[in-house]
């Protein structure tokens, strides 16, 4: 509804100097043509809003003026209760503040949603950790929390994952937390990389500030490294399944691949064909040689023929 996004886009630019048009639309998701437009709408109604054309310019209200209304409704309220009460991990030291937080949003909510925010806390819960697995010791992750948050440059030593160590100097972006591991979002040399905090050997902060582009956007930098560093680490595997071990596989193979199998129906011999992306070489490896017989590894060779190598390898273990 227009009257729901005029208020989000009135409450956005409580909170900051300046917004472009650009950064409000996608914020909002919608065109730069509809920013426009809905400020044009909030000026009519009487706020004190305005645009500065120019390098530094954007939109902005004038300077003092405040709204109280929050507008929450009955599902925002329940959504903001249930996704950040106990919802993220205290590594940054944030708990206790966070559960402040959230006793007194629950506090501020209109009474007639008070309940159903109280509800959500009680029967929404997120784990962030992936099973069976522990998260990584990140000692050095309060240094780089403060270099992120102070907008200082950060002189780091490296270790990558083939074990090589290097130096760089970084201007951080920001942080963010997948399945229980800490990444550091930070341009090196201008071009921006994902860094795992626990490969970081050592950090020091700069006096100097960082270099961080007024337009960046933390999630939109992540989702494209992200899909690029999946894209460009899969290995893509092409399997033989008997028809009736298609959904054991599938199932098997959930958490440890990118994105969902394809799975191509059974031919005369009664086995389908499942192409599956995994991240690594050595994670195929493992996941295929713990499904035995119920699959039939075709492509590619190589994969075909270390699982083989290890199968002769348990054989002689056990055989003997």
């Amino acid at each position: 509804m227009r009257s729901q996004r005029l208020l989000s886009l009135l409450l956005i630019l409580q909170t900051r100097a300046r917004a472009t048009a650009p950064e409000l639309a996608r914020e909002l998701e919608i065109s730069v043509r509809t920013v426009y437009r809905d400020v044009a709408a909030l000026s009519a109604a009487g706020v004190p809003v305005y645009t500065e054309q120019g390098h530094n310019g954007g939109i902005r209200l004038l300077p003092g003026y405040r709204t109280d209304i929050t507008g929450l409704t009955a599902a925002e309220s329940r959504a903001l209760v249930a996704l950040t009460g106990r919802a993220i991990p205290d590594d940054l030291g944030l708990g206790t503040a966070l559960s402040s937080a959230v006793h007194k949003l629950i506090a501020a909510v209109p009474a007639s949603h008070r309940a159903d925010a109280q509800r959500a806390r009680q029967r929404v819960l997120v784990d962030h950790t992936g099973w069976y697995r522990s998260a990584p010791p990140t000692p050095l992750l309060g240094a780089v929390q403060e270099a992120v948050w102070a907008d200082r440059r950060l002189r780091v030593g490296y270790r990558h994952g083939d074990g090589r160590t290097a130096e760089y100097l970084l201007d951080p972006y920001g942080l963010v937390v997948k399945a229980g591991v800490w990444y550091l979002v930070a341009a090196h040399r201008g071009v921006a990389r994902l860094h795992r905090v626990d490969r970081i050997g050592s950090a020091v902060a700069l006096d100097e500030r960082a270099v961080r582009p007024d337009d960046v956007d933390l999630a939109t930098v992540w989702t494209g490294l992200r899909d690029r560093f999946e894209a460009h680490a899969a290995v893509r595997v092409r399997l033989r399944v008997s028809a009736d071990e298609v959904d054991l596989v599938v199932r098997m193979t959930d958490g440890r691949r990118v994105g969902d199998p394809v799975v191509v129906e059974p031919g005369a011999d009664g086995r389908a064909g499942v192409e599956v992306a995994f991240p690594s070489g050595e994670l195929a490896r493992i996941t295929l040689l713990g499904l035995g017989r119920a699959v039939e590894i075709v492509e590619p060779v190589e994969l075909r023929d270390e699982v083989l190598d290890a199968a002769r390898e348990l054989v002689a273990a056990y055989g003997g």
